[in-house]
């Protein structure tokens, strides 16, 4: 019962992500502010919803529900929004609304069509240090993603100032040093939730395997993905990196998070593939 509560509530809250996303549409069209503010409260309605659905699971599962591929999504999908809601009530970026309805609404649906295996969960995927790295690194990569967002709408942006004729998204968007700063922002965050979510990854995998690190697919791709961003803002730092630089490479180091969380999982396998399966 309470699993056929919680696809439930998981079907109505990615309902109130796509309404969320038709009403950015809608705003990035007609500029109507009205809109834009029902939509980001659309979004964090299916947030609330989408927790107490994932509360849910986790009481009917006995566990946190990340132990397959639908699970994971659903978690990344929840962290996303959350962190969302926080950099939007923080910095008021208006248009970053958007991503974030696409990124919500596109994961979701893939929570809903994709067959929900059913799997004993693993009672060694419990205790302290296991929910410490799952929360920050998930809400690492939610905070890099919509870094990820920010350095796409500054590359938009910046095509308008340099074309002769301003362009659809010139008057749609704020300033490149805002945008710029936004995701710089963004950067920071997630940098530092995923180098702890990384230590308490290790911590936990010596006190499970009984080594901090095994040269597993995933523990190296993940520390990749962190170099990527621990050269950008040392680079940000000492070489004056920022504006389209940063912007790509927010993008590139983002891509990278994306194949660490499903690609490796999916082609390489590791200690980490069950979450995927």
């Amino acid at each position: 019962m309470e699993l056929q509560t919680t696809g439930t509530m998981l079907g109505f809250a990615f309902l109130l992500y796509g309404l969320s996303l038709a009403g950015y549409v809608f705003f990035l069209v007609y500029q109507k502010e009205r809109i834009q503010k029902i939509s980001a409260y659309l979004i964090a309605a299916g947030v609330l919803v989408h927790l107490a659905g994932t509360a849910l699971w986790g009481a009917a599962l006995g566990s946190l529900p990340v132990h397959n591929l639908v699970q994971s999504l659903s978690m990344a999908a929840l962290a996303f929004g959350v962190m969302f809601l926080y950099v939007q009530y923080k910095y008021n970026l208006k248009m970053l609304g958007l991503f974030a309805a696409m990124i919500l609404s596109g994961t979701m649906l893939a929570v809903l069509l994709l067959p929900d295996t059913r799997v004993v969960p693993n009672e060694i995927l419990k205790g302290f240090w296991f929910y410490c790295h799952i929360f920050l690194v998930f809400t690492g990569d939610a905070a890099l993603g919509l870094a990820c967002g920010a350095g796409i709408l500054y590359l938009l942006q910046e095509k308008g100032i340099k074309a002769k004729t301003r362009g659809f998204f010139f008057n749609r968007l704020p300033s490149l040093d805002f945008l710029d700063f936004v995701s710089h922002a963004c950067i920071i965050t997630g940098f530092f939730l995923l180098t702890f979510g990384l230590v308490t990854g290790f911590v936990y995998a010596k006190l499970i395997w009984g080594q901090f690190w095994s040269w597993d697919f995933k523990e190296v791709f993940s520390l990749g993905a962190w170099l990527v961003y621990a050269v950008l803002l040392h680079l940000r730092l000492y070489s004056g990196w920022r504006g389209k630089k940063s912007a790509v490479m927010t993008i590139v180091g983002f891509a990278v998070i994306i194949f660490t969380f499903l690609g490796v999982n999916l082609f390489l396998g590791g200690h980490h593939q069950e979450f995927t399966k």
